[in-house]
């Protein structure tokens, strides 16, 4: 037997809106039936078990709360595994790409808090309009293309959103 599918894993139908809320809800009640502590009296293999269960339950609930991992998933479920590091012929979001790097080099250069702000917030609504673009497109085996090309923008944006971060925290400091 494999290891069952994430979304059956919290008893929910394969797709790409949810409710984060009752994933997380799901997710704190099935972490406690596998919890540790509860085998501390159990036997060795018992223990093993429990441990292996929460790492899957872990990994499953990181993968479906984040877009662009659970975008990734939801393509490898309907068919072949996207491999993670591709060049995607994807000109246009090239150059916006570009666009955004060199706004947040010189966001880092001016240490300009307000500006961060403000560029956070375009990204943003910038993820928001790819998540609605691959929620439309995703289960649609005519646009698979276009899905893997949205949850290669949609990685980009994590990646970007992430720097942003480390720029704030560097700045804070």
């Amino acid at each position: 037997m494999g290891t069952p599918c994430h979304f059956a894993l919290f008893e929910l139908q394969p797709g790409f809106n949810l409710d984060l809320d009752q994933l997380a809800v799901r997710y704190r009640e099935l972490a406690r039936g596998v919890h540790p502590d509860r085998f501390a009296d159990a036997s060795e293999r018992e223990q093993r078990l429990a441990l292996e269960q929460s790492a899957g339950l872990n990994e499953a609930y990181q993968t479906l709360k984040n877009p662009s991992k659970r975008a990734r998933y939801l393509l490898a479920l309907k068919g072949n595994e996207t491999p993670l590091e591709v060049t995607v012929h994807d000109p246009e979001f090239l150059m916006q790409q570009m666009q955004w790097r060199e706004e947040l080099e010189d966001l880092h250069d001016s240490a300009d808090m307000a500006g961060i702000a403000a560029f956070k917030r375009r990204l943003k609504v910038a993820q928001q309009a790819l998540n609605n673009s691959f929620a439309a497109c995703w289960d649609d085996a005519a646009q698979r293309e276009q899905a893997e090309r949205l949850m290669r923008r949609m990685q980009f944006l994590d990646k970007l959103n992430y720097e942003v971060r480390q720029l704030e925290e560097r700045l804070d400091d």
